[in-house]
């Protein structure tokens, strides 16, 4: 049985099985991009709620794992050299599960950077972004009397979503006919935005023919059902 008692985020979330990798997580855009990828892969693992509610994030055990304070994380007990791996991030770990398994991530060398150019597209746009979305026409920004940030990240987002969707005529997921981590970094926001975040109207997402079918396509399928309501919420 794996030892993971040296990592002190093993303190607060016990791991009934220290042998499967462990996930500490909370079902947001970034949350799910991990859950939906173990569902997919098939992996064993054990997930851990970081409840914000109660600051779990910010306590020394999470810190010690992730010292930016943001979910999602994982401790894999059976990492390189089969010596226990930390990480957090989440395209870094979409990233690492997939060279680990082999899966959702072409083998071959140019695709394989084209699939991480998408994602790393994703990380530095569509999830900032959409994110500023929320903040500004649900949560508190919603209530500034001053509309032009939210003006701003609207109309990026409409352009990030313009972009995907020029690249998705004629293709069936981001890589062509090739289901990949690109993808899975992306559903769940866009989900998000035309969903909890009530942008749909706001960004357009009606007039676009390529995203609305790419994201039916995606949220059909069992390991994102599955993965979008892992863990469950308190």
């Amino acid at each position: 049985m794996s030892d993971l008692s040296a990592f002190p985020i093993t303190k607060r979330w016990p791991a009934k099985h220290p042998d499967r990798l462990q996930l500490y997580s909370l079902p947001t855009p970034n949350g799910v991009k991990v859950s939906i990828m173990l569902e997919e892969i098939g992996l064993p693992y054990e997930v851990h709620l970081v409840d914000f509610n109660k600051d779990d994030q910010k306590t020394p055990e999470f810190l010690s794992l992730n010292p930016n304070g943001k979910i999602p994380a994982i401790l894999d007990p059976d990492g390189p050299g089969g010596k226990p791996l930390p990480l957090f991030e989440s395209g870094a770990i979409l990233q690492y599960l997939a060279d680990k398994t082999g899966k959702l991530l072409p083998a071959d060398p140019a695709r394989r950077y084209q699939t991480i150019q998408w994602l790393h597209f994703q990380k530095g746009g569509i999830g900032p972004m959409f994110g500023q979305v929320g903040f500004f026409h649900k949560f508190a920004g919603k209530d500034f009397a001053d509309k032009r940030p939210l003006e701003r990240y609207v109309a990026e987002s409409k352009r990030l979503l313009d972009v995907v969707e020029a690249h998705l005529a004629g293709r069936q997921w981001i890589m062509d006919d090739e289901y990949t981590i690109a993808d899975i970094s992306m559903l769940g926001w866009v989900r998000n935005l035309i969903g909890f975040y009530g942008a749909r109207d706001l960004v357009a997402f009606d007039t676009l023919k390529q995203v609305p079918a790419w994201l039916q396509r995606g949220l059909a399928r069992p390991a994102v059902q599955r993965g979008l309501d892992i863990p469950k919420r308190p």
